[in-house]
């Protein structure tokens, strides 16, 4: 997975983090992957909890969440996109004149969020089906987050699926929301902001907030792999 990350030019990643608060990573994950990922959701050995989005009024579909052991591929792919991501977290946080700082490697910073309480593990895989949709949100989880994840998309739209459009939305001070509608191909990674990220204004830096969720998926079924880096309270 390493070897796979140095392929993208991690400058320009940053900066688009920096500018829009998402980055996509094309083809991070080789099809046969994604259709494994997708075909274990029904293995049910590979997970803590699910979860019924229309009982908890989080919108329409099904979620997963991994149980330790991670499946290889899945810890393999939270650490070193953690590994990567880390020196901008702390970037963000000295703009934000925030005093904690992350651990280079994730067992560093998973060692402090299980000493808050936080040990549930967080990647999760989530399933939709035709009028399915995922209302918009933020994965928080406890006091102790941090501040970007990755969600990997597992089906291919136009022939697994139409719709399920990614969606992110942008709250800057007195200002109205800013939508955007990313349609990724199957294995396309987007890196994007978990809560808020500062934005360089007159006065220095402020926070603008983020929201994701999914649009309605008109036909088909859709698999979506998220990487959460802190655990859950």
């Amino acid at each position: 997975m390493a070897t796979r990350l140095a392929r993208y030019a991690w400058a320009d990643v940053e900066q688009h983090l920096d500018d829009q608060g998402w980055s996509l990573l094309p083809k991070l994950l080789p099809g046969k992957v994604c259709q494994s990922l997708a075909h274990g959701y029904d293995r049910d050995e590979l997970y803590r909890s699910t979860v019924d989005m229309a009982r908890h009024q989080f919108g329409k579909g099904q979620y997963r969440y991994f149980q330790y052991p991670l499946p290889r591929i899945i810890d393999a792919l939270r650490h070193d996109l953690y590994a990567r991501l880390a020196p901008l977290a702390n970037a963000w946080a000295g703009r934000l004149h925030a005093t904690f700082r992350y651990p280079p490697r994730l067992d560093g910073f998973l060692q402090r969020c299980h000493r808050d309480g936080q040990t549930r593990p967080t990647p999760l895989v989530l399933r939709y089906h035709a009028g399915d949709y995922n209302r918009l949100h933020q994965d928080l989880y406890g006091p102790l987050n941090f501040p970007l994840q990755v969600l990997v998309v597992l089906s291919q739209h136009g022939s697994d699926y139409d719709g399920g459009e990614v969606i992110f939305v942008e709250q800057q001070p007195r200002a109205q929301s800013k939508a955007v509608a990313l349609q990724p191909d199957r294995g396309d990674a987007i890196i994007f902001t978990n809560r808020e990220r500062p934005v360089r204004g007159s006065r220095g830096f402020y926070r603008v907030q983020m929201r994701h969720g999914a649009s309605e998926v008109r036909r088909g079924e859709r698999f979506v792999l998220g990487i959460i880096f802190h655990d859950a309270a």
